[in-house]
């Protein structure tokens, strides 16, 4: 019977077998990097069709809801727990460092809760989509309009505010009109105009959040393997290499999240 207590006994082939330790660390976090990499470039390109999207048509910007402050706390303290993790592990304190991705997962899945109430907040102000019954008897989906907002119990100013070339434009709560930026005595109404822009800026909200969800499922599958190798004695004291570049890809979507939360709901 193998010992599974014991790393240097394991049933499996290992494609670095042999190569000098050094490089085989180097190596493994290289791969890590290069897909670091490919998100941020995936990234990049939804955030610069967004921002192309937001020039010279009307504008919808959200306030943050309480979900979604509360996603970037569970995110940062998860940080935290994972390099609570990987300090353990290098002092050969393999419960502290089963303990720590416990911690992790939970604070893990605890954010991606928190990122569903928060949108579910923005679906009930308006910010979400319409499904309709087609006349073929499909259903039908569509981005809610900016009146769909106008008869929510959204507040304009508060929760949310409409801007053209980056200016807000006005409104009169008791008329329940648009008026232009510059329009101060709130001569002529722009609110046919303004209604007949579609909310793209929910579509881009949705896409960014779902599609960072979906990158951080890959971090939960890593993490649960991870914690699974550390049970094994795979991961130990003096092999790391895994647990680090698990703690790579985690922190760096940690932080991709904080960038995408600044750049949604107070760059543009």
């Amino acid at each position: 019977m193998t010992d599974q207590s014991n790393p240097s006994n394991t049933s499996r082939y290992d494609v670095f077998e042999g190569v000098d330790p050094v490089v085989r660390e180097r190596t493994k976090k290289m791969l890590m990097y290069f897909i670091v990499f490919a998100v941020v470039m995936l990234f990049a390109g939804f955030t610069s069709a967004y921002i192309v999207s937001n020039m010279g048509q009307y504008w919808v910007h959200v306030e943050p809801t309480s979900a979604f402050w509360t996603s970037n706390a569970l995110l940062v303290l998860s940080s935290l727990t994972l390099w609570w993790a990987v300090r353990s592990m290098r002092n050969s304190d393999k419960q502290r460092t089963l303990t720590a991705l416990a911690i992790t997962l939970i604070l893990g899945v605890g954010f991606t809760f928190s990122q569903a109430e928060g949108w579910k907040t923005l679906n009930e102000m308006g910010l979400g989509w319409t499904t309709t019954d087609h006349e073929s008897g499909m259903k039908a989906y569509r981005w809610n309009s900016i009146e769909t907002l106008l008869k929510s119990e959204a507040v304009y100013g508060q929760d949310y505010t409409v801007s053209r070339g980056g200016e807000p434009i006005l409104f009169d709560a008791s008329q329940n009109e648009f008026y232009a930026s510059n329009d101060l005595l709130m001569v002529k109404p722009i609110t046919r105009d303004v209604a007949r822009t579609s909310n793209s800026g929910g579509g881009y909200l949705w896409i960014l959040i779902a599609v960072h969800i979906l990158h951080l499922t890959f971090g939960f599958v890593y993490l649960i393997v991870s914690g699974f190798r550390v049970a094994q004695g795979t991961i130990h004291a003096k092999d790391v290499v895994r647990l680090e570049s698990l703690s790579i890809y985690w922190h760096f979507m940690g932080a991709l999240w904080l960038y995408l939360f600044v750049f949604l709901f107070f760059l543009y």
